[in-house]
């Protein structure tokens, strides 16, 4: 007889949300828990947040695949954005008395423009922007202004979208250009040990702006990786986030939006003698200043510079030159390669979207214990306990814990069983073949036989009197990690 699987953790999340609308219904809490109801069958939320002029509206616009969000050297993000998947073109503002107006907007140069029609940036919780787009489809991003602006009220808005129990981000991609004490303060202030908010499973880190290390050396981006290796090592960034990844936004985004018009006024450049080029891209002032007869005017110059960036205007003309890309198709796909933008999907999507049903069940159960912790009504105390079955039955959320102890070296032993540990509970990816330690085309039976080694090891750890408690917790969890490798999917 083939065994019949029994509710997954989605499921239970959301018989717990249809037992709390229920226990609310008619109250003022109603329409808040038909929203939460929602949420669990939308695209996974992203925040993409970070310190002032970290690049988050660049790289934004990089993994969406178009210029949406506004990217000028000023504080463009005072007001959280969230861009979302949908039929049409719209954007809507949501306001702090809980009503919604849809706005005007027009696009200058591909970024959206939009016009608050009269209202006060400070009246507004939020702006949706609902753009057809085959990347919002897998997730929804949240623009966030700057950590550290000089207008406190920005800043704010982050923190609230971030500790928000009843509309939390589901994961957070945080921009960092070096270790700032703020940065630490920002992500540390979101760290636990249990199921809720930001914490180092849900958080990645980029080290942004990668093209600008060095002074936009050729090998800056060489130079980004070293620096970002050794920040996934520091002790103080594991506890913070699940890994860093070095990514040239701008270079990102100008690739994934790069134009015919743009490839021609690079090949003017790439056409002078490598020497007088070198030259001429020491700097801005002499990309701006020097080669009068070079065929461009200086708003053609500027407006390079603001696509390109000195290190994208070098490496371009660079590939352009030596022939190792002809078109404006073969260019655009050389410069999103080196960006570091596809690292970064590959890791999302191992992440994130691999675990995107435990990240939204996680989200919805915290909204919904904050919820009945604050407003208990008849019936809430049924909800509490369905809350509570859901969390201790699940096993991702073991998982998770095992993830959080060991990145805030709670649980300690050799490195290489930390590792193995951190790997089998799903730290590099929810698929098996990266639990394993084990090529994307591993064979069944490579798997099968890593899975009894991997079972094998971890019971005799869960069973060893020598074991510390801790570690001893831990391996019961990845045994039944292997378990379910084992014998099916777990819940």
């Amino acid at each position: 007889m083939i065994p019949v699987p029994g509710p997954t953790l989605l499921d239970r999340t959301r018989a717990a949300v249809d037992l709390a609308r229920e226990a609310y219904a008619g109250t003022e809490h109603a329409a808040r828990l038909e929203a939460l109801r929602g949420r669990l069958d939308e695209p996974l939320r992203v925040a993409v947040a970070g310190r002032v002029k970290a690049g988050k509206s660049t790289l934004l616009n990089a993994l969406v695949g178009e210029r949406l969000a506004p990217t000028d050297t000023g504080e463009c993000t005072r007001i959280v954005t969230w861009y979302q998947d949908g039929h049409t073109y719209g954007v809507t503002a949501g306001l702090r008395d809980g009503s919604r107006a849809d706005l005007t907007f027009h696009r200058d140069e591909g970024a959206l423009e939009v016009d608050l029609g009269g209202l006060a940036t400070g009246d507004v919780e939020r702006l949706e922007v609902t753009w057809p787009s085959q990347a919002l489809r897998t997730w929804t991003l949240v623009d966030t202004p700057g950590i550290g602006s000089l207008d406190p009220s920005s800043t704010e808005r982050t923190w609230d979208l971030l500790a928000d129990d009843e509309t939390p981000a589901d994961a957070v991609v945080y921009l960092m250009r070096h270790l700032h004490p703020q940065d630490v303060a920002f992500l540390d202030a979101f760290h636990d040990t249990e199921v809720s908010r930001p914490n180092p499973v849900n958080a990645i880190g980029v080290l942004s702006r990668a093209d600008e290390i060095g002074v936009g050396r050729l090998d800056a981006l060489a130079s980004a990786r070293r620096i970002a290796g050794r920040l996934r090592r520091d002790d103080t960034v594991r506890r913070m986030v699940q890994t860093v990844v070095p990514v040239a936004g701008l270079l990102a985004e100008t690739a994934a939006t790069l134009t015919e018009d743009e490839v021609a006024r690079l090949r003017l450049v790439a056409a002078l003698p490598a020497a007088d080029a070198d030259d001429l891209l020491l700097s801005a002032d002499r990309f701006v200043a020097r080669q009068p007869g070079l065929g461009l005017t200086d708003l053609e110059r500027t407006g390079l510079l603001e696509r390109f960036g000195l290190f994208g205007l070098r490496l371009a003309t660079v590939l352009l030159r030596q022939k190792t890309v002809t078109t404006a198709t073969e260019l655009a796909r050389e410069l999103m390669a080196r960006s570091g933008v596809g690292e970064l999907r590959a890791v999302l999507d191992s992440l994130f979207v691999g675990r995107r049903d435990v990240l939204k069940a996680r989200s919805a159960l915290l909204a919904l214990d904050a919820l009945v912790a604050a407003e208990p009504v008849p019936g809430s105390d049924r909800v509490a306990t369905v809350l509570e079955q859901a969390v201790a039955s699940a096993h991702a959320f073991a998982e998770l814990r095992v993830l959080s102890a060991l990145r805030a070296g709670w649980v300690t032993g050799p490195h290489e069983a930390l590792t193995d540990l951190e790997r089998l509970v799903g730290g590099d990816g929810e698929t098996a073949h990266r639990r394993l330690d084990l090529p994307a085309d591993a064979s069944t039976a490579d798997v099968t036989d890593a899975a009894r080694g991997a079972l094998d090891r971890w019971t005799r750890r869960a069973e060893n009197p020598l074991s510390r408690r801790e570690l001893v917790l831990a391996a019961r969890v990845a045994v039944r990690s292997v378990e379910g490798l084992l014998n099916g999917p777990r819940s």
